[in-house]
Order: structure tokens, then sequence, then C-alpha cells
């Protein structure tokens, strides 16, 4: 007597269970040597392909392995279209499943080769930003799988699609600010007009770049105090990076007394160049000239060049600058200028309750 279930004989159960069993152990045994070597391989090579092969390898799991297999094997029976239909449907949708684990540990990863690649570098702290990325690169692969899986199981994605266009819209002018500073936050990300650590000058306020979210920037001020701004609004403002200057421009006027010799004024530009040349912070001499004649003082206008973009040691180097400048004049008797103001007294005004000049009172006491 031939025992019969559900359509198939049980020899057939038998070789489909046979298929399944030895498909799931080929690929277990598969996977488990490819893991084995590659690892081996990525111990001794210096590129980062076979590391990523190797951690989609290991992201593949055993239901998925058991699952497939089991597919396999009900290809050995007879099952009526409907349940051939679901058994296929069920295989896709766990290869897609599987699909989307290998896109997600795959974006997982170029997220972790980026942080390990700037760390210790001065952008080590931008790899923080690549969170955004990451966040919205993995929302939009399980997105799109989650939808070829709808799709697969038989369901309509195309009222789904217009229905999610139609909301998103509603939702994006809901929210555009939001959404405005999360595009604002994404362009920081790729173009990189600063990052974390930074010292930068946006409008009025300036200070260090300490954390750069999906909404707002937030810059440790001097005083101690945070400053945030919203990413939109920081983009729309000119940005001055202080960090990425590799050199520092100095300028200083010096203001010479009008009565100075012309042929001692001759004297201060070359006197000028020789004392900055001669410093070991700067890195180039530009001018100093006799700008013009002002009000009360003769102005030469310096610029030059510090290698060190650092502004403490701008300070320090402006300084032991401008205090050999003020030896020199002294030096060759030259006076710096200040502002001064005479003032010539009306002989005909009261000064502090006296008597005019010119008046009778005045007259009399200077008779006696």
């Amino acid at each position: 007597m031939r025992l019969v279930f559900m359509g198939n004989s049980i020899e057939e159960w038998g070789a489909a269970v046979a298929v399944a069993f030895a498909a799931a152990v080929l690929m277990y045994t598969a996977r488990y040597l490819l893991i084995h070597r590659l690892a081996q391989v990525a111990e001794r090579s210096e590129t980062r392909v076979d590391d990523w092969f190797l951690r989609l390898l290991r992201a593949t799991y055993t239901v998925f392995i058991l699952i497939l297999a089991l597919y396999l094997g009900s290809l050995m029976l007879e099952f009526p279209r409907k349940y051939e239909l679901w058994l296929w449907r069920v295989a896709v949708s766990a290869m897609l499943i599987q699909a989307a684990i290998w896109a997600d540990t795959a974006v997982r990863a170029w997220r972790g080769r980026y942080r390990q690649a700037a760390m210790g570098t001065e952008s080590v702290a931008s790899a923080a930003s690549t969170a955004i990325i990451d966040f919205l690169l993995r929302l939009v692969v399980w997105v799109v799988f989650m939808l070829m899986i709808l799709d697969n199981l038989g369901f309509n994605i195309t009222t789904l699609v217009a229905s999610l266009g139609i909301g998103g819209i509603a939702v994006a002018l809901a929210v555009q600010n939001i959404l405005g500073d999360l595009l604002a936050s994404l362009s920081i990300v790729l173009d990189k007009p600063f990052v974390v650590g930074d010292f930068i000058i946006v409008g009025e306020q300036l200070g260090t770049v300490e954390y750069i979210g999906l909404k707002t920037t937030r810059l440790r001020g001097l005083g101690g105090d945070q400053v945030i701004f919203s990413n939109g609004d920081i983009l729309k403002a000119r940005i001055l990076n202080q960090t990425r200057m590799f050199t520092r421009r100095a300028a200083f006027t010096l203001r010479v007394h009008y009565a100075t010799d012309p042929a001692k004024l001759e004297e201060i530009p070359p006197m000028i160049k020789g004392i900055i040349e001669a410093h070991e912070k700067t890195a180039s001499f530009e001018r100093a000239h006799l700008r013009d004649l002002a009000e009360w003082s003769l102005n030469f206008e310096v610029i030059y060049w510090i290698k060190n973009p650092d502004y403490f040691v701008f300070m320090d180097t402006q300084q032991s600058i401008l205090l050999a400048v003020l030896r020199g004049l002294k030096e060759r008797g030259i006076e710096v200028a200040y502002p001064a103001r005479m003032i010539v007294r009306d002989p005909y005004d009261c000064i502090d309750g006296a008597p005019p000049l010119h008046s009778p009172a005045s007259i009399k006491r200077e008779g006696t």
C-alpha cells in the first residue's frame, strides 16, 4: 500500500527532505569555509574588499539558509498552484530580507571604514557627522526592500507609493524648515565647509564647532557659552574658517610726528623690513609705506605674514615686532605721534567766573 500525503508519496517526501538537508549542509559548509578562508586572507592583505565580503558572509543568517534549503527540497514535490506560489513568495521574501541585511551591513562597514580612516587626523571629529549619511542610506535600503517584499507578496504597492507621495508632500510642506535643516546638514557633511573642532566666525559669533547634528550646529564661544545655529541659517551666512589658515596676515599702522625730518622718515621702511625679516616666526615681509598725511600724524602702513596661523603665536609675534620698532624709533630719535589739541582763548570770553580780559573790572585791577 502506497502512503500519500498532500498528493506526494512517502518516498517523494523522503527525497525532498534529503535534498533540503543536503542543500542546507552544503550552503552552511560553504559559508563556514569561505569565512575561515577570507579571515586568513584579510589578516595578510591591506585591501578592504576582502574585509567587506567577510562581513557580508558573517551577516548571512542560518535561518535564511534553512528557508532556501526547504524551498529547494519542495521542488521535488508536487503541490497545487496556489501552494507553489506561496512557497515561491516566502523564499523570495526571505532572500530579499537577506539582501537588505547585506546592504545594511555594507553601509555600516563603509561608515566604520570612514571613521577608522579619519582617526588620528584633524578630521577625526567629522566622522561623527557621517551618521547623517549612514541613517539616510540605511533608511533608503530598508524602504526599497520592504516595498519589493510587499510587491512580491501580492500587495498593490502602486497605490501605496502614490499615497506615500501625496503624504510626503503634505509632510514636507508642514516640516519644510526641519527638512531644510536636514538637507543643510547633509550639505555640511558632504562639502565640509567646517568640521567638529574647527574654529569659525559666523557673522558676529565666533567659537569652536562642538557638534553638527541633523538640525543644529553648536559652537563653543570664547566666553564658554554655547552658540546654537540652525544648519540652514549657518550655511546662508559668511563663514570664516580660522582653522584652515596656513599663514596669518598681520598689519599695523605706525603714526609718526609731523616734526620728523624727511631723511629720518626714509629710514623707517627699511628698518621695519629688517626687523620683520629677522624674526624667526614671520613667513614673509610684504610692504611698509608712508600711506597718507593724516590730520595729526604721518601714517606708515606695514603688512607681513606669519608662518603659524595660531592666534596666540600671531599676538606674540606682533608684540615682539612692535617693541622692536619702538626701540628702533627711539634709537633714531623719531617720535610717535599722538592726538593733541590747542585751545586759544577768546579775550572776550569768561572762563570759570573770571571777567573778560578787556572788561572794566579787569582794567581797573590791572591799573591798581
